[in-house]
C-alpha cells in the first residue's frame, strides 16, 4: 500500500539522501559567512541523517522517515540558495530553476 512506511520505502529514500550528500560540494568561500551557514546546513543534514539511520536500525520507520526527509530539506534548502555546487542536479536536489 502507497500509504505505509515499507523498509524498502525507507531504503529508497535514505539511498537518495546519502547520495545527495555524497554530492553536494561547499560553494562559499572558507573565510565568508556564508560558508558558516553551508557548514551549519551540512552538519544539520548530516545530524538528521544519523538520526534516521538510528530510527531505522531500531525498526522505527516512522521517526526514520520523518529525520531521512528533514535531513533532506537542508540539502535542498542550501543548494536553492547555492550555498552547495550540486552540478545543477535537478534529480537529487530541488533546485531554484
Amino acid at each position: 500500500m502507497e500509504d505505509r512506511i515499507t523498509e524498502e520505502r525507507l531504503d529508497k529514500y535514505v539511498e537518495i539522501t546519502r547520495k545527495a550528500l555524497a554530492k553536494l560540494k561547499i560553494a562559499c568561500p572558507s573565510k565568508s559567512f556564508g560558508r558558516k551557514i553551508a557548514d551549519d546546513f551540512v552538519q544539520m543534514a548530516v545530524s538528521y541523517f544519523e538520526d534516521a539511520e538510528h530510527f531505522r536500525q531500531k525498526g522505527d520507520f516512522v521517526n526514520a522517515f520523518a529525520c531521512v526527509n528533514y535531513a533532506h530539506g537542508w540539502l535542498d534548502c542550501g543548494a536553492r540558495l547555492g550555498l552547495f555546487d550540486v552540478g545543477e542536479d535537478d534529480m537529487l536536489f530541488t533546485l531554484y530553476e
